[in-house]
């Protein structure tokens, strides 16, 4: 029998020292990514009509695949619900949690966890019934409100209505799909999350004109993927290979073009694509790791646009998603 030796990473969490020891490892004898992902939240993740994972969550998966294995499909998608996200990465269920999770203070440093980067700025908000008239949330007092358990959503609505003097009836579901359907069914007046589900929820509704979200936007929800604490090797990994769309879309290089780009004179570029340097040598993985990731999965522009923005049915502004350069605040370091 093989003993476990536990390693306390934070308050009232446990991980296995097994667990944090080399997923790098565990990885490429596998020879897939194990990534803990939403069950159905179109646009960041969920199935198509030929039953496989899509959405910008999902894009970020495959590109860490591509980086560490040379395959962007090798991704075995881990469906998990609000509650037990956590869990699942701190046991080494999964390697990477993708899960429109935002990147919090606590998370951060009491839940065995590191967030890598953040893959969407994202916001709180207010979906309400067009029929009640309503215009911003200062008229939502004595409102019932939909929500999720487990969310950062539900400290947040606690915090805005105290602020404001108001109250709420809270109404708690373990899942998006159950707080859609118990708004669409009339359990509350409003259903309350990241300005980006509401919108995916919207659209799930049998008559989307009978919702409307509110403008108001009650916090900051830096969402991105996160994996445990202990394994700096595997942080780099999936750190840099966000990284990695990021700079390639500043530099112009995109899935459409990447292979004439390998022409490029261009230092940064070269150093991208691995002509010039091995920068993939200290994190163990291949000098073409970047390549792999815009040739197979694509720059960030790429997997923004075919999940959430101009070619998808959401077609949401880049707005804070914009880089840094573009009038957003999305910003990578450099590869050099």
């Amino acid at each position: 029998m093989k003993t476990v030796r536990w390693l306390g990473v934070g308050v009232g969490v446990l991980v296995p020292a097994m667990a944090i020891a080399s997923t790098l490892d565990t990885v490429q004898q596998r020879d897939s990514v194990r990534c803990g992902v939403n069950a159905a939240q179109p646009g960041f993740s969920s199935l198509d009509d030929d039953d496989q994972y899509r959405g910008l969550d999902t894009d970020v998966c495959r590109a860490i695949a591509a980086a560490v294995l040379g395959d962007a499909t090798k991704v075995d998608f881990v469906p998990l619900d609000s509650v037990e996200r956590f869990t699942a990465l701190q046991s080494g269920e999964v390697d990477v949690l993708s899960r429109t999770t935002t990147w919090t203070s606590s998370r951060d440093t009491t839940q065995g966890m590191h967030f890598t980067g953040v893959s969407y700025y994202d916001g709180q908000a207010f979906m309400v019934a067009s029929d009640l008239g309503v215009q911003s949330a200062k008229e939502l007092d004595g409102a019932a409100v939909c929500t999720q358990s487990g969310t950062t959503s539900e400290l947040n609505l606690s915090d805005y209505f105290r602020i404001n003097g108001m109250t709420y009836d809270a109404v708690v579901f373990d899942a998006p799909e159950q707080s859609i359907a118990g708004f669409e069914a009339g359990r509350c007046d409003v259903l309350s999350s990241d300005a980006s589900q509401l919108y995916a929820q919207r659209m799930q509704l049998a008559d989307p004109s009978m919702a409307v979200v509110l403008p108001e936007i009650i916090s900051k929800e830096p969402l991105g993927p996160a994996v445990r604490q202990g394994d700096d090797q595997w942080f780099n990994i999936v750190k840099w290979s966000l990284f990695a769309m990021l700079n390639a879309e500043e530099l112009g290089v995109s899935q459409a073009n990447v292979d004439e780009q390998l022409g490029s004179e261009n230092p940064d570029i070269m150093r991208l694509l691995g002509r010039d340097g091995d920068f993939g040598d200290a994190m163990g993985i291949e000098a073409d790791w970047a390549y792999q990731i815009v040739k197979q999965v694509g720059n960030y522009a790429d997997i923004y646009d075919r999940n959430v923005g101009t070619a998808s049915d959401f077609n949401i502004a880049r707005g804070l998603n914009a880089l840094w350069n573009d009038g957003g605040i999305q910003y990578a370091p450099p590869i050099r």
